[in-house]
C-alpha cells in the first residue's frame, strides 16, 4: 500500500497508525505547494483534493480524508486497540474526536496558521484562535492519558500531530499542564518517535517546510 504524505502534515497521524498497527506501507512523500509526488507526478491526478493523507489500497482503491484513512488502518488490526469496535459508544466518541480535530482544530486553526499555504494575513487572523482551541482540547482530554477510551487510538495519533503543530506555532503548552504532559508522554511511544524521526529526516532531505497541515 502507498501512503501519500507530506512531512509533519496531518498524514503523520496515519504514519503513526500504520506503525502502531504493524501494517506495512510505502511512504510516498509529496510537496503540498507544487502538488508533485516523490517521482515527479501530479498528485492531483491521484487525489483530486490535493491534500494528504491518501492511501492506495492493494486493489487500487484510493482512500482519502484523515478520519477515514485512520479508521481503515486501525480496523485492519482490531487487536491493536487503535479503534474501538463498531457499534460501541467509544467508536462514536472516536468519530466525534476525529471530526473535531479535523475541522475545528486542523482546518480552522492550524492550516491557516502553519499550513503550506499560510499567509501573513491568515496567520494574523487565526493566531487569536489558538488559546481558545487549546482550552477546548484541554477540557475534552481532562486528566486522562488517552482521548478516547483507555488505550492509545487513532484519535491520539491525530492529537499528537495537532499538539506538535501547536508547539511549532509557539504556543506555550505549559499553560495547559494536561496537554503538555500528554504530549511528552506520547512522544515516547516507539511508533510516534519513529514516525516523527522519519518525517523530520525526510523534511531535512527535501528542505520543505515542516509542521504543515494539509
Amino acid at each position: 500500500m502507498d501512503l501519500y504524505a507530506s512531512p509533519m502534515a496531518c498524514s503523520l497521524a496515519a504514519h503513526i497508525t500504520a506503525l502502531e498497527a504493524g501494517i506495512p506501507v510505502t511512504m510516498r512523500y509529496l510537496d503540498l505547494v507544487s502538488k508533485r509526488t516523490d517521482d515527479g507526478g501530479d498528485y492531483r491526478a491521484i487525489s483530486p483534493n490535493g491534500y494528504v493523507p491518501a492511501l492506495r489500497l492493494p486493489d487500487g482503491t484510493l482512500l482519502d480524508e484523515a478520519p477515514a484513512v485512520l479508521q481503515w488502518l486501525a480496523d485492519q488490526n482490531p487487536a491493536s486497540g487503535l479503534a474501538p469496535p463498531w457499534s460501541s459508544m467509544d467508536r462514536y466518541r472516536l468519530i466525534s474526536a476525529l471530526n473535531f480535530l479535523s475541522t475545528e482544530v486542523h482546518k480552522k486553526v492550524f492550516a491557516p496558521l502553519v499550513g503550506a499555504h499560510a499567509t501573513d494575513e491568515s496567520r494574523a487572523a487565526t493566531r487569536g484562535l489558538v488559546e481558545p482551541t487549546l482550552d477546548r482540547i484541554s477540557a475534552r482530554l481532562g486528566e486522562r492519558d488517552t482521548l478516547v477510551g483507555e488505550t492509545f487510538t487513532v484519535a491520539d495519533a491525530y492529537l499528537v500531530t495537532v499538539l506538535h503543530w501547536a508547539v511549532h506555532a509557539r504556543a506555550q503548552l505549559a499553560n495547559w499542564p494536561n496537554l503538555a504532559a500528554y504530549l511528552a508522554r506520547h512522544l515516547q511511544r516507539p511508533a510516534v518517535a519513529q514516525a516523527i524521526a522519519e518525517e523530520k529526516a525526510e523534511y531535512r532531505r527535501r528542505n520543505v517546510p515542516a509542521a504543515q497541515p494539509a
